[in-house]
Formats: C-alpha cells, sequence, structure tokens
C-alpha cells in the first residue's frame, strides 16, 4: 500500500484524483492507496439523504463560505473542515476476508487505536458506522463508496478542538449525537501531521492483518 499526505485540499479536487486513483486501482496499475488530507469548509450529503438534517440555507452557506456538496458515499450529513484528519482508502476488497463488515470493521479499529494513542478510550455503536467516545458523542464518521469491489470515500477524525461546524447539521442525522473531537477528549491540543502519522500506522497494522490486504490484481 502507498500512504499519500494531500494536506490541505478542495473537495472537488479530492475526489477527482480519488476517481482517478480508483480506475488505476481496479486495473491493477496501482496499489492500495490510503489519501491523508483536510478539507475546507464543506457539508456532504450521503446516498441516504440528509438535505432534511441541514439547518442552514443557501444564503447561510454562501455568507459563512461553507460548500454544499451531494456524495457518492454512503450514510447520511456530515462536515469536513480544517482541523479534522479525513482519509480516504482506494482499497481492492474482493478477496479480503469478511467483505465490506469487515472493512468497515478495520477502519474503526484504526481509528480506535489512534484514538488510544492519545489515551482517548472509544467504543463502537451497532447500527451506527463510526467510532464514538461514549452513546453520544461521536469522534468520527464514516461513508464510503465501492466500485467493482474498489472502495473510495471513507472517514473522517475530529482532531481540533473546534468542532464548531457541526453546529449546522444533525450529526449524521442522529437526533442527540454531539461532535466531539481527539484533542478536546484528551484535554490537550494535538498535532495533525503527529495524527496523520499514528494513523497511517495503525491504518496499515490493521490492514497488514490479512494476507490478501495489500493489493492483489486478478
Amino acid at each position: 500500500m502507498r500512504i499519500v499526505d494531500l494536506g490541505l485540499i478542495g473537495y472537488a479536487e479530492a475526489e477527482a484524483l480519488q476517481l482517478k486513483t480508483l480506475e488505476a486501482v481496479t486495473a491493477g496499475r496501482e496499489e492500495n492507496t490510503l489519501f491523508l488530507l483536510e478539507h475546507p469548509k464543506v457539508i456532504t450529503l450521503g446516498r441516504q439523504g440528509g438535505a432534511e438534517n441541514l439547518h442552514l440555507d443557501e444564503a447561510q452557506l454562501a455568507a459563512h463560505d461553507i460548500e454544499l456538496v451531494q456524495t457518492a458515499r454512503g450514510g447520511n450529513i456530515t462536515c469536513h473542515f480544517p482541523g479534522q484528519l479525513v482519509a480516504y482508502p482506494i482499497w481492492r476488497v474482493e478477496k479480503r476476508p469478511g467483505g465490506m463488515r469487515k472493512f468497515f470493521h478495520d477502519m474503526e479499529q484504526a481509528v480506535m487505536d489512534t484514538c488510544a494513542h492519545y489515551g482517548v478510550p472509544t467504543i463502537r455503536r451497532p447500527k451506527h458506522p463510526g467510532v464514538w467516545v461514549d452513546e453520544t458523542r461521536k469522534i468520527c464518521s464514516m461513508g464510503i463508496g465501492v466500485r467493482r469491489w474498489v472502495t473510495y470515500h471513507g472517514l473522517a477524525l475530529n482532531v481540533a478542538r473546534d468542532v464548531s461546524l457541526f453546529n449546522a447539521i444533525t450529526l449524521c442525522g442522529i437526533q442527540g449525537a454531539v461532535p466531539t473531537s481527539l484533542s478536546a477528549e484528551a484535554g490537550r491540543d494535538i498535532d495533525m501531521k503527529d495524527v496523520k502519522n499514528v494513523f497511517g500506522k495503525a491504518f496499515a497494522e490493521t490492514f497488514a492483518d490479512s494476507a490478501v490486504a495489500a493489493d492483489q490484481a486478478p
């Protein structure tokens, strides 16, 4: 696998790069790839909708320089912003034992291991993909797309204390869910570059558990 740090990148540019890499990985021209990045302020809607959980109108979005995007990922509404680590694995899953359920489990595990590194305990919630600190506080959202058994889109782990953009939505469409972050839970400001390194290692270790986790063209 390869890990690529894209820095701060616009949503459309990152999506175009995902689709280009998706085609290459599907064709066997590229190995499995993990993109790590941050986005400017953007609210995204999943295949399951989410517009009903948006609290701002078009004028308010424009006034706050917030982009609104319809995506091809699963899940409901979420948002991205500087200070949030976004990870997009372009990953072949057709030969991984456990299929998509195991893929989601492993992504969650990589996030949970990352949080544990900073002394932040986390949990899973059945029927609510992502990573939680408790039954109400969500620290990481997930939603993926799949084409020909290759994934794209991925996860968003809140790192910085400021998660105020979530005030614009009902988090993932889940009533009562509130956002939190690594820095807020750890009680100290955590460096994004350090989190990228920790998460990249956790992801590589988790996905290396399977002998077919690495790229294998059919």
